[in-house]
């Protein structure tokens, strides 16, 4: 059902199907593979320090700003979000499992909104990311970076003028 297909991609290889998926349906179940708690460029980020390694022909699932999977860290499984003809490349928006790609890169992917600079869902708007299915972790990471965003300013007033934030209720 999936099969590499070497230099038919601008990325080098790609995962495609030879056979019609519809939408909603499982098409690959991880397993048999390694946790990490470093990333790689051949991890899939699973938790908010947490990947995978060793994932067999997923390792060539390219990235698209317009994806026809997306990859459910919860499950471990890989699910289609539209119709997937036979030949068609599989593909799934990388920040949606990585908050920091361990090697960014310009996306290729010709979609009307690419992203243009693929390095992690850390580098893009709340906007953008709400336009994509996002795994637990990196909703997680963005909401902890927001609340990080609305600290730091009144912090910063609060140290320039020497009053301490109390932390007792």
């Amino acid at each position: 059902m999936l099969n590499v297909e070497r230099g038919g991609s601008a990325y080098g290889a790609r995962l495609i199907t030879d056979q019609p998926i519809r939408n909603g349906e499982v098409i690959y179940t991880i397993t048999g593979h390694r946790v990490v708690h470093t990333a790689t460029y051949q991890t899939v980020q699973i938790g908010i320090d947490t990947h995978i390694e060793e994932l067999g022909v997923l390792a060539y699932m390219n990235h698209s700003c317009q994806p026809n999977t997306i990859i459910d860290t919860k499950n471990l499984t890989v699910v289609a979000i539209r119709d997937i003809m036979p030949n068609e490349e599989l593909s799934f928006f990388y920040p949606s499992t990585e908050w920091e790609m361990d090697r960014p890169f310009i996306c290729l992917c010709g979609a009307s909104q690419c992203v243009r600079l693929v390095a992690g869902a850390r580098y893009l708007s709340i906007d953008t990311l709400e336009r994509y299915f996002i795994n637990e972790h990196i909703r997680d990471l963005a909401v902890e970076a927001l609340d990080k965003a609305r600290i730091a300013p009144d912090a910063v007033v609060r140290q320039s003028v020497g009053v301490e934030r109390s932390t007792h209720a």
